[in-house]
């Protein structure tokens, strides 16, 4: 079925991006055979519009929306990746807008007495047939509940579960013949990229989904000042609908109206940068999608973020690696870069550090050279990426949703003061954070974690070895392997045992 979507939507979709200019700057990868390269450098000649050869990044922008809401969720996914599309294409990514037109009211109305089964009249005092925003996956009514609250109506798109299935059907059969035809691209895993992709669609397109994730992101923001979450309606919440608290505020990047209103541009950008580190690294659960119209700033000065539709999560593992790497790109120490990703496994063996250093000097020095407020993390990570197929890196896929995540940090922090580095705002709490994560004790928990993910594989390993013997199998032989097993089994189960008790008394 697969292989026929892909057969069925090829040409369409290979015209319409064709025109947008993207087969030239796939082409410019590297990742491709040659004659793949050459084919596509030609068709590019043959089709490109003349406003993809004036602005590329616009023209895929519209493109995208062309195709509709499965390519422009993938586009802003895609943004995360300059070593597939080039770093112009991928920043041009970044501000792919999600608007969609909007559907009627009466397909609203529906939605909401199927999911609550009760009249539109009975659920509100109020209910606007006009959104106030329409994107690819849902659109926004504002409604006044009976008891005077104002809230926001989020409303699935009719048919959008159909729409987006068909959508992550193509995308896998599209990487698979991409793998197929150019085996350097498995590096990429990209078929791994597509199945994350569609884990996080498949999560948008239940809001309950959503409203769990603000409600865990409200418990973890609890005591932050500055910055709250606003209020779920879990009650009246279902899966294609949310109601989530009406915030009357000004958008985070309208600086005129902020300084208006009188608040202070400094206080908002530093909340907004120690925010997005505590997110990432104090709690490793962060908001994906933190563009300027999703955070909103109210009368007293509090920052409110909306939207919890995509999350992203990074294990201890990640967020410890991830702030050793920012702290030696601000500190340009290229040498510990290179070692960071070696002692992560991420380079073979067969690769020279020192030429890998040189090369990672080479792409980010021109970047974090420039002055405070133009450095962009993000964008190092982007150019760290454009090296990986050379020095056969192999893409961590849980970095993807972050890298997009820094880039629009680091633009909102840029509108609120373009003299403003983010990074540097944020660096006394990286030290804190490295402090208090990477001492000895949290090691030896992250250690003992291990031992014990093995313990509870080590019955199944024995049995299996037991049984991969011979197709008559000596019981003595087979008694003895799980002995001895069993031997080693109780030898690491001790030794996790002492290094959980070291790290009590650490």
């Amino acid at each position: 079925m697969g292989w026929l979507a892909l057969i069925w939507r090829l040409p369409r979709t290979g015209f319409i991006l064709g025109r947008a200019g993207i087969l030239a700057e796939m082409a410019k990868s590297g990742l491709f055979p040659d004659w793949v390269a050459r084919l596509f450098f030609f068709i590019n000649f043959a089709i490109a519009s003349t406003r993809s050869r004036r602005n590329r990044g616009e023209a895929l922008c519209t493109a995208l929306q062309q195709l509709g809401p499965g390519f422009v969720k993938f586009g802003q996914a895609l943004a995360t990746r300059a070593d597939l599309i080039g770093p112009e294409m991928a920043k041009a990514l970044t501000n792919l807008q999600d608007n969609m037109p909007a559907f009627p009211a009466k397909y609203a109305h529906k939605i909401i007495e199927t999911n609550t089964g009760k009249s539109l009249d009975a659920l509100f005092m109020s209910f606007d047939d006009v959104p106030v925003a329409a994107a690819s996956i849902a659109q926004v009514h504002k409604a006044m509940m009976p008891d005077g609250r104002a809230v926001a109506v989020k409303i699935l798109r009719p048919h959008i579960h159909r729409d987006m299935r068909k959508d992550v059907h193509f995308f896998r059969s599209l990487a698979r013949l991409a793998e197929t035809i150019a085996p350097a691209m498995r590096r990429l895993r990209l078929v791994k990229a597509v199945d994350q992709f569609a884990q996080i669609s498949e999560m948008e397109l239940d809001l309950r989904f959503e409203a769990a994730a603000a409600g865990r992101m409200a418990q973890q923001l609890a005591e932050d000042e500055g910055i709250r979450i606003p209020y779920i309606d879990l009650e009246l919440s279902h899966h294609d609908m949310l109601v989530i608290e009406w915030i009357d505020g000004v958008r985070i990047d309208d600086v005129d109206a902020l300084v208006s209103a009188g608040h202070n541009i400094d206080q908002i950008t530093e909340i907004a940068a120690t925010s997005f580190f505590n997110q990432v690294f104090r709690d490793g659960y962060f908001h994906g999608d933190m563009h300027p119209g999703n955070i909103f700033v109210t009368d007293d000065g509090t920052l409110v973020p909306i939207d919890f539709g995509i999350m992203g999560h990074l294990e201890f593992r990640d967020r410890l690696f991830l702030a050793r790497l920012l702290k030696a790109l601000l500190d340009r120490d290229y040498d510990k870069v290179a070692s960071l990703h070696a002692d992560a496994g991420m380079l073979p063996p067969s690769i020279d550090i020192a030429l890998f250093s040189q090369h990672l000097r080479a792409l980010a020095d021109p970047v974090l050279g420039k002055a405070l407020g133009e450095i962009s993390l993000g964008m190092v990570l982007g150019q760290i990426l454009l090296i990986s197929s050379r020095f056969q890196i192999e893409v961590q896929p849980q970095f993807n949703l972050l890298q997009k995540t820094m880039i629009m940090a680091e633009g909102v922090a840029r509108s609120l003061n373009p003299k403003a580095d983010m990074w540097h705002l944020a660096e006394p709490l990286a030290a804190s954070w490295l402090a208090s994560e990477a001492g000895i004790a949290r090691q030896a928990e992250l250690v003992t974690h291990d031992i014990l993910s093995v313990l509870r594989k080590l019955p199944d390993i024995i049995d299996r070895l037991a049984d991969e013997q011979t197709t008559q199998p000596d019981r003595k032989s087979a008694g003895w392997m799980k002995f001895t097993a069993g031997l080693g089994l109780g030898i690491v189960a001790g030794c996790a045992g002492a290094i959980a008790l070291l790290a009590t008394l650490i």
